[in-house]
């Protein structure tokens, strides 16, 4: 039996100015999720875990955390765009044109807007995208462009390559 190497990521040269990525795998934001997050990173707005108090609200119900809906459609791209990461350089034009609700599920798709090589670093390029997140309905809810530094082929750490113990026969 041959062993199958999975996915490796995409490195700087694998991008063309253009190339839109739809990233596969969709995220329903559970209740639990938002109270999580929002008290974890220690900005307790009640309008996030209080669902008596959102029901106040003018949405009437709780609002998933702004951050938690960046940083969810963000993960969701890593394994099209920035697996081979060498560091982030920026996120700019963050914007939520709608509000992401508990029990939404969130997808997204990127665009390369722009790449080039660094000037700094021989075993890196610069790729710049623009991101959108949208809901199950196909509502946009976040908008953004990240810049990346990527390794080009060749350059990126290897990867740990552990062994499977064998099992110890027993008898």
């Amino acid at each position: 039996m041959a062993e199958k190497i999975g996915w490796q990521g995409r490195f700087y040269e694998d991008f063309e100015v253009g190339d839109v990525y739809p990233h596969q795998i969709g995220r329903t934001l559970l209740s639990a999720d938002n109270s999580w997050f929002t008290l974890l990173m220690g900005a307790p707005s009640p309008v996030h875990f209080d669902h008596h108090y959102a029901a106040q609200t003018e949405f009437g119900k709780p609002l998933v955390n702004s951050v938690l809906t960046l940083a969810t459609v963000m993960g969701q791209s890593v394994s099209d765009l920035s697996q081979n990461v060498f560091g982030n350089l920026g996120w700019d034009e963050i914007r939520m044109p709608a509000p992401v609700f508990e029990g939404d599920t969130i997808y997204s798709q990127s665009e390369v807007l722009e790449k080039r090589l660094s000037k700094s670093r021989e075993s890196v390029g610069i790729v710049r995208v623009s991101t959108v997140g949208f809901n199950q309905d196909g509502t946009v809810v976040i908008t953004f462009k990240r810049t990346i530094m990527l390794y080009r082929r060749g350059y990126q750490p290897k990867l740990p390559k552990p062994k499977l113990a064998e099992a110890k026969k027993t008898g």
